[in-house]
């Protein structure tokens, strides 16, 4: 914008001193010529009185004394034929002056020469010529357009400093909006906008600074919401404990504790300021194995074959444990929920080429149905349509990507793509030519 502003200015300015410049120029010329004009016809003028009082060599001499002074050199025509004078040539404009009896100007080959009629004398009318020269004529003319050309130049080198002046005064106020607009962007919640510049940019960087405190108000009211509405579930679970400890169920114990701890930490992230924090590395090989020995006994209970593949050494991902168990059980859930009983399931954890995983979870069952993935809070199974929604944020926190397809079989399959631990993977938004599932149409339960 900066130099789209002095580059109208500089066009602006160019045009307006070349429309004063340049008819100045003309006019300078034009005066230049009729000066010189001037002087010779004044020069002529003051020899016609020297044909009436002198005669022959007198005559030479005075004449002789004014081409001396003069840049116009002088030839008089008297009427016996002779010259005096510088000699030149008996022109179309002598023979016409001496038949009229004139006084005039013509432009000759090299210049103008002026005519100057003088009767009365003995034999006839005499004819004072005197040429100016074209160097006599444009004498100091170049000088005065060089200096014209100077001036235009110092003043729109001027232009250019003003312009640039006003334009920086109007570019930063908009550069320091645009940079707190990228950093509301980023999450930097206490980012704001100086307010400075034109009305129009105070009234923008103003309304970017209310809109970020209304974002701050809302997503605090909302964590407060989401932890209180975590907070309200504590009187169910200490029911559900009591029963649990009344069955002397040590598994049941087990998972109502661990039930307790999701939601103390959900409790305490979203009461966090900014609500996200840095997101920590895990192995991905000891988590997912973990996960499937969990999910193993109800698939042996529901008659599932359940295939899983993890790498020999750790597979090193930038989630944090709770948040890829929270995945694999999303994934794995989906299968037991959305599919009969006695179908099988693969789950399969491999390494990327760049780091990081994939981690595909694949099923026999009748896939996903039609019409591709749901939005967020919606499903075709009866559930919340949430799960697929928390993998795939989970997946592009980490770098990653979410491809949702149907498995060899014709089932379902879900592709995870898990970027490395140190951050240095590009965030890639796009599917990638080496992912598994690659080829897979997207379909989501």
């Amino acid at each position: 914008m900066r130099r789209r502003l002095v580059a109208l200015v500089v066009a602006t300015t160019s045009l307006v001193l070349v429309s004063f410049l340049v008819p100045f120029a003309l006019v300078l010329r034009t005066l230049a010529a009729d000066h010189a004009t001037s002087n010779a016809i004044v020069q002529a003028q003051s020899v016609a009185p020297l044909l009436t009082a002198m005669r022959g060599s007198d005559l030479r001499l005075a004449v002789a004394e004014v081409n001396a002074n003069s840049s116009a050199p002088v030839t008089v025509f008297l009427p016996d034929g002779t010259q005096v004078g510088v000699p030149a040539a008996r022109s179309t404009g002598v023979q016409l002056a001496l038949r009229n009896k004139g006084s005039f100007s013509a432009s000759v080959p090299g210049g103008i020469e002026v005519l100057v009629a003088v009767g009365g004398l003995t034999g006839g009318t005499a004819v004072i010529r005197s040429f100016v020269p074209n160097a006599v004529l444009r004498h100091g003319l170049t000088r005065a357009w060089l200096l014209l050309l100077g001036i235009g130049a110092f003043l729109l080198l001027l232009s250019v400093v003003v312009a640039d002046q006003l334009a920086r005064s109007l570019v930063r106020p908009l550069t320091a909006l645009a940079l707190a607009a990228d950093r509301l962007a980023g999450g930097d919640l206490s980012a704001r906008a100086l307010v400075a510049g034109p009305h129009e940019v105070r009234r923008a960087g103003t309304g970017l600074n209310r809109l970020a405190e209304r974002i701050d108000l809302l997503i605090a009211h909302e964590r407060e919401s989401v932890a209180d509405l975590s907070h309200r579930l504590r009187t169910p679970l200490t029911v559900l404990r009591i029963d649990a400890e009344s069955l002397r169920d040590a598994r049941l114990l087990d998972d109502v504790t661990a039930m307790e701890h999701t939601i103390s930490d959900i409790i305490n992230e979203t009461r966090q300021r900014g609500g996200q924090q840095p997101r920590s590395a895990c192995d991905a090989t000891a988590v997912i194995a973990e996960r499937v020995a969990f999910w193993r006994p109800l698939a042996e209970d529901q008659e599932r074959v359940m295939s899983v593949t993890v790498p020999a050494g750790p597979a090193l991902v930038q989630v944090s444990a709770e948040d890829l168990a929270a995945c694999a059980d999303v994934l794995l859930e989906n299968v037991f929920t959305h599919t009969p009983e006695g179908v099988a399931l693969m789950v399969r954890l491999s390494h990327q080429a760049h780091g990081g995983a994939w981690l595909v979870v694949a099923d026999d069952g009748p896939g996903f149905p039609p019409g591709g993935p749901v939005r967020r809070g919606l499903s075709r199974g009866g559930s919340t349509g949430l799960g697929l929604d928390i993998a795939r944020r989970v997946a592009e926190a980490s770098g990653g990507t979410m491809t949702i397809g149907r498995s060899a079989s014709g089932g379902g399959s879900v592709t995870l793509g898990l970027g490395p631990p140190d951050g240095l993977a590009s965030r890639r938004r796009h599917r990638r030519g080496g992912s598994p599932r690659s080829g897979a149409l997207p379909r989501a339960r």
